[in-house]
């Protein structure tokens, strides 16, 4: 059976958001809030669009992350764009810890330079020139652990992208 895109990402979303009053993750929110200066990897394996352009292809990303204590942030990640294309970003960035007063969850705001967007969807991106754009990614994330988090993150207009992090 089949589901539409809109099923899965309700289904992704209750999943991800569903976390939030497990027993398990409340008896060690004390210690989710990072307090010192980590790396951080994320893996993404699938974006979600808003539109169905049947041009669109499955993603992917893999990117690395320094997080400062007092909550800046800079980093890269390389990734293949919804056309297929190899594509890289570096970007700075601030992360706020403890939103809401809730230790899991977390907002990052992150701005930069990205690079892939090249004929014949140079188009596809604001701002693109000869494959360069400039990019502004906000995110909404949950710490499974101190260590673990997921995310989403706000592609423009085009899509979310779901991620897992893990710092060390």
């Amino acid at each position: 059976m089949a589901f539409s895109p809109t099923a899965r990402f309700a289904s992704l979303a209750i999943c991800l958001f569903g976390l939030v009053d497990a027993p398990a993750v409340r008896a060690e929110e004390s210690n989710l809030i990072p307090t010192e200066s980590a790396w951080e990897v994320t893996l993404s394996p699938y974006r979600y669009h808003f539109d169905s352009d049947p041009s669109h292809k499955n993603g992917w990303l893999i990117g690395l992350e320094r997080q400062r204590a007092d909550g800046w942030l800079w980093g890269g990640a390389y990734f293949n764009n919804s056309f297929g294309q190899r594509s890289g970003t570096v970007y700075v960035g601030y992360l706020w810890n403890n939103l809401f007063n809730v230790p899991t969850l977390y907002a990052k705001l992150v701005g930069g330079l990205m690079y892939g967007y090249v004929a014949p969807y140079e188009d596809k991106v604001p701002f693109n020139h000869n494959g360069y754009s400039p990019i502004i990614v906000p995110a909404l994330g949950y710490r499974l652990t101190p260590k673990d988090a997921l995310q989403v993150s706000l592609l423009g207009t085009a899509g979310l992208l779901f991620s897992f992090s893990r710092r060390f």
